[in-house]
């Protein structure tokens, strides 16, 4: 399926909370001298829009990464996150980052990036954002569930790897767990970020239940919700990340942060957070 188009949805509650814990796991990952590779399955467009095109129809950036820049007092890890989407801004809220654009500020020389989009707009856009930087950037028109396999293990034998399919296909969640399982018997020691969203359906939870049946040593399970569920049902009230071979140092940090960042983009009394782990 290629009707969906993130720039609807760029900047909300969902890309803060994805997009601030891609960070966070790609600064430990630098903090070693060795070189790594980015790889994300679904990368988009790369950069969005805010005063334009789809992501004005709903404006859910207003409920999401606009609330964050405008609060003060910040604990420094999301303080580090709101300086990182300001530079994509001269004065007023105007681009957002895409997970590529976000994972390149971490990037050295040395690292490398293989980014993944099948829609054949957004790949056009993301080709254009990341013009000139062929080196370090691979960029291909092709679905990331398959395209991964090429890329696992990596020379480095060090990848960070962010899944974020739209889950429009409801097969989705089960391609996830098929793929995950393959890349851990290709490169066990991988960091793996599942994203999802939290809706009022069986498949999100099915598939974290057969994620974890995989058995990881190591992993960490964050959810967000940010406002009661519908009540005819529909739509994402929060979402998800389980991360297989976290950081060890990102369970205390999001401890001190999601209180704050939950608070902030909550948009009724029942918004929460959960944040589970074994690390190894």
């Amino acid at each position: 399926m290629l009707s969906y188009r993130h720039a609807f949805h760029a900047g909300n509650h969902a890309d803060v909370l994805k997009h601030y814990v891609l960070g966070l796991v790609l600064a430990y990952m630098k903090q070693k001298d060795k070189p790594f590779w980015y790889i994300d399955t679904h990368a988009g467009a790369g950069l969005y829009g805010l005063t334009e095109g789809y992501a004005t129809q709903n404006a859910e950036f207003e409920e999401g990464i606009a609330k964050l820049m405008a609060a003060s007092q910040l604990p420094q890890s999301l303080a580090d996150f709101v300086t990182q989407i300001k530079q994509f801004n001269h004065h007023a809220l105007a681009f957002y980052p895409g997970s590529p654009m976000v994972a390149q500020d971490f990037l050295r020389a040395d690292d490398k990036m293989r980014l993944f989009e099948l829609h054949p707009s957004d790949f056009k856009l993301l080709i254009e954002n990341f013009k000139g930087q062929t080196k370090q950037v691979k960029i291909e028109q092709q679905d990331g569930f398959a395209g991964i396999k090429a890329c696992l293990p990596p020379p480095t034998r060090r990848a960070a790897v962010l899944i974020d399919p739209p889950y429009e296909d409801k097969q989705d969640y089960q391609r996830v767990v098929s793929m995950i399982k393959d890349s851990l018997t290709r490169f066990a020691t991988g960091t793996y970020m599942v994203w999802y969203p939290l809706l009022q359906r069986p498949e999100p939870t099915e598939m974290i239940d057969d994620l974890m049946r995989l058995n990881p040593a190591s992993w960490l399970h964050v959810t967000m919700t940010i406002h009661e569920p519908s009540f005819e049902g529909f739509g994402m009230h929060g979402s998800g990340l389980l991360i297989i071979n976290p950081p060890w140092t990102l369970p205390n940090i999001l401890n001190e942060s999601l209180p704050v960042l939950t608070q902030l983009l909550a948009l009724d009394d029942t918004a929460n957070f959960t944040l589970t782990s074994q690390i190894a």
